[in-house]
């Protein structure tokens, strides 16, 4: 008899503890990881914007300076002028505006992930030469 009594309880205790943490092993297994997370639980760096004067060009380095920052720019750096695609580091234009976005790399360094160099310098040259008798 207390053998059987035993085997109820144990079975009791079994079940109650499945059913009582099934909901909450549901939730683990059926929530998503968030867009911002690689695989290793690993936060990714999501772009960060900038703007402002294009201040200098080094193509050697392949650097961008926009005031005093200065963006690596890489192989994966997508280079807009206008609403042409893609551009060069060729077509920017020294005082010209300048948008984009970056992350922060290794050892502080930014590496510029998008860059967008105006067009609007190149229509206002081209005007000032058609004015010009």
């Amino acid at each position: 008899m207390k053998k059987l009594l035993l085997k109820i309880s144990l079975l009791s205790l079994l079940a109650f503890s499945i059913a009582g943490n099934s909901p909450a092993l549901l939730a683990q297994t059926t929530n998503k990881a968030p867009a911002e997370q690689k695989e290793g639980g690993e936060k990714k760096a999501r772009p960060i914007p900038f703007h402002g004067t294009l201040t200098a060009v080094d193509k050697g380095v392949k650097t961008i300076s926009v005031g005093e920052r200065v963006f690596q720019v890489t192989s994966e750096t997508k280079i807009f002028k206008g609403e042409k695609t893609p551009a060069t580091l060729d077509q920017g234009v020294i005082g010209a505006p300048v948008t984009g976005t970056y992350k922060k790399g290794e050892a502080g360094k930014l590496m510029a992930y998008t860059i967008h160099f105006s067009a609007k310098t190149e229509e206002k040259s081209a005007e000032k030469q058609k004015d010009k008798p």
